[in-house]
């Protein structure tokens, strides 16, 4: 009986494994392979070695890309965070309507980000100028996308938006799983307020926080949609995350080996910073 259950369990896993191999490992590869030539995307080519490592380092729009990437994701990570918590806070605690509040928060998630994208564009395009027209606001009578220097945050309004849903829910599961005892305790001993959430709170829901932190971070680091609906990396290559600057630069520039290098070093910079988020995160949860 239990061979026959190993072996249907085999069976099982087999297929999935051959397909992730087929559709995930095998393109890395050859992805890492094409990181090491002059390969365009068609035709022939040629062994370069490191030449495209080298010289993704003096490449001015590889380091702007990087730079915008950082950016948008160290401060969309920090604004979602903080107000995902407090309303994960708020719908977690006794209030009317809770049910309702929590599907209408967890809306934007369901939405598709291009599509989200697209009605953003039109939002900060044509609704919020002609608003600021009618109140006499100067700074909203122009397009927020339009600006070099804020168009960004046009961009991280709308990632924001979307992931705030996801992160909340995740953080009304830490937070249900703190038990009564303990604010019972906490209101023996006077704390009350910001002291209860960061001595009492906090600390019991770290491993949520440490999971939403590595999330989103990673999320925002691969931004893409929002950038193709929104900007499309511009005005002047002033929003082109590192994604949208590899598949643009690779697929329809004909830089296919010199982005394939850049996706390599992408993907053992995400890995990383994730690691480094978990020992870290796991070191403060063995002190708390």
């Amino acid at each position: 009986m239990k061979n026959e259950r190993k072996r249907t369990f085999l069976l099982i896993t087999l297929p999935i494994l051959a397909l992730f191999i087929c559709f995930n490992t095998v393109p890395l590869l050859r992805g890492v392979y094409y990181s090491f030539t002059n390969f365009k995307g068609f035709g022939r080519y040629n062994w370069v070695g490191l030449r495209n490592y080298i010289d993704l380092f003096s490449d001015a729009r590889v380091g702007k890309s990087y730079w915008f990437t950082f950016k948008l994701a160290i401060v969309t990570t920090i604004v979602v965070n903080v107000i995902s918590l407090i309303l994960a806070l708020a719908l977690n605690s006794k209030i009317r309507a809770k049910s309702f509040f929590r599907g209408a928060y967890f809306l934007p998630n369901i939405l598709g980000s291009l599509v989200v994208g697209y009605i953003f564009n039109y939002f900060f395009t044509y609704i919020l100028p002609a608003f600021g027209r009618i109140v006499g606001i100067e700074a909203l009578q122009s397009s927020l996308l339009s600006s070099p220097s804020a168009a960004w945050i046009g961009i991280m309004i709308v990632c924001a938006w979307q992931a705030i849903a996801m992160n909340t829910i995740i953080y009304i599961s830490g937070l249900q799983t703190v038990p009564e005892d303990v604010y019972e305790a906490g209101d023996i001993d006077g704390a009350t307020g910001w002291k209860k959430f960061l001595h009492l709170t906090f600390p019991l829901i770290i491993p949520f926080f440490s999971i939403n932190m590595v999330l989103s971070v990673k999320n925002f680091l691969m931004v893409f949609d929002q950038i193709m609906a929104l900007t499309k990396g511009g005005p002047a290559q002033s929003t082109e995350s590192i994604s949208y600057l590899i598949y643009n630069n690779g697929m329809s520039g004909g830089q296919f080996g010199f982005q394939s290098a850049n996706a390599v070093v992408f993907f053992i910079m995400i890995v990383v910073i994730s690691v480094a988020q978990l020992k870290f995160s796991g070191k403060k949860e063995e002190q708390l």
